[in-house]
């Protein structure tokens, strides 16, 4: 049976999963974060930034304000493992920097992020973006591919 409808003071009518939070998807890197968020329903994934890194703490408050955008907590973070499932340094690095984003009060939850960016980079070379277009862009698409995984696996 469907959830029972509720109201917004602005009379217009929701259903239970169309009130989701959006979740905001990080592909952590040394150098860049591609930044991907989900709609209110929890179905498509969208491309949103990419953050050039300073530092632990300037890096943390500028997904803390973009969650605060987006009015969520809720990180999905890329996890890179090994080929064989194992977690290696990267990701060691990357779960480092998300407890610092715990500290700051946002929620983590972790995806395999394996071959992502290759899925990204092929995705962008089949739609004729140059070298330099696509470096520019592959790290936020990277975290939509893996929010998108995510959305598809949990749904």
């Amino acid at each position: 049976m469907p959830p029972d409808p509720v109201f917004s003071s602005g009379g217009m009518l929701y259903c239970e999963t169309m009130m989701k939070e959006r979740i905001v998807c990080l592909d952590i890197g040394d150098v860049r974060i591609g930044v991907a968020v989900s709609d209110p329903t929890g179905t498509i994934a969208t491309p949103v930034e990419v953050i050039r890194r300073i530092g632990w703490g300037p890096d943390t408050q500028r997904i803390r304000a973009i969650c605060d955008r987006y009015q969520t907590s809720t990180i999905l973070s890329g996890l890179p493992l090994n080929m064989d499932g194992t977690e290696g340094f990267q990701a060691e690095k990357v779960r480092s920097f998300c407890s610092q984003l715990e500290k700051a009060g946002l929620h983590v939850i972790f995806q395999d992020e394996r071959l992502s960016t290759v899925s990204a980079e092929e995705a962008l070379i089949e739609s004729g973006i140059s070298r330099s277009g696509r470096k520019q862009v592959v790290d936020k698409i990277a975290a939509a591919v893996i929010l998108q995984q995510w959305l598809e696996k949990n749904k």
